[in-house]
């Protein structure tokens, strides 16, 4: 069973999340549709995701890997 963690939930109830295979680490992308769209989960490579447009889902997981950055502030 994979670990996982919400990065966006569409207003139509589409879901994304950032998914981690506990045996190895290899994480991956989540997408789970809407039940009116059947619900079946499908997992996306994390360098195919980032290249697949610039929706907001993709630009959560960005910002969710710039919070890994400690960036001091301005002087």
């Amino acid at each position: 069973m994979s670990e996982r963690r919400e990065l966006y939930r569409s207003p139509n109830g589409d879901s994304w999340f950032l998914g981690r295979e506990p045996t190895n680490g290899r994480a991956f992308i989540i997408h789970q549709p809407n039940a009116p769209s059947g619900g079946r989960l499908s997992h996306v490579e994390l360098g195919e995701f980032l290249r697949s447009g610039d929706g907001p889902e993709r630009q959560a997981l960005l910002r969710l890997i710039g919070t890994l950055v400690d960036v001091p502030p301005y002087a």
